[in-house]
């Protein structure tokens, strides 16, 4: 369904190209939690930086002869870095430090990325993950810059890559 309206965009061209084919170029993100029954938004975040995966090789060589065998080790997940403009939501997010740092409950959720309509064009779920960092720039009202700030979570990962235990 995707791809054939992406070829319908294509076909019109232009800003009709982008809306339909879903293009992540006019967006921001949405950082929604997930806890069983409990749901919930940090709201919308304009950058996200740390989405990233590596696999550090594993290398073994028979000791009788020069053949490697190279097979991808664990998946190491980078911190996210959420960052945008202290508002009204900014609130949500420190009620949101206080109930999480209290406890020992990972959570679950998604990083969702939004179009200029408002349609998810890509989501990331993240496996637990909890805060890890906070911070908010410094004030100066000679500056008349806008205060941003910044959320940092740690998680296990995004991808659907356990392995199966049965």
């Amino acid at each position: 369904m995707t791809s054939m309206l992406g070829a319908v965009g294509s076909a019109l061209g232009g800003a009709a190209g982008a809306m339909f084919g879903q293009v992540g170029v006019s967006h921001n993100f949405v950082v929604m939690i997930d806890n069983g029954l409990l749901m919930f938004s940090l709201g919308s975040w304009s950058r996200v930086s740390g989405l990233s995966v590596t696999w550090k090789p594993c290398e073994y060589r028979y000791p009788e002869t020069n053949h490697t065998w190279i097979y991808p080790g664990n998946a190491e997940y980078t911190r996210i870095k959420l960052s945008r403009a202290a508002s009204a939501e900014s609130k949500l997010v420190q009620q949101w430090l206080v109930k999480t740092t209290r406890n020992n409950d990972p959570q679950s959720g998604a990083i969702q990325m939004i179009n200029f309509m408002g349609l998810t064009v890509v989501e990331w779920k993240l496996k637990e993950f909890f805060p890890v960092g906070w911070s908010i720039s410094d004030f100066d009202s000679n500056a008349g810059q806008v205060a941003i700030e910044t959320l940092e979570l740690a998680h296990t990962g995004f991808l659907d890559d356990e392995a199966s235990l049965g």
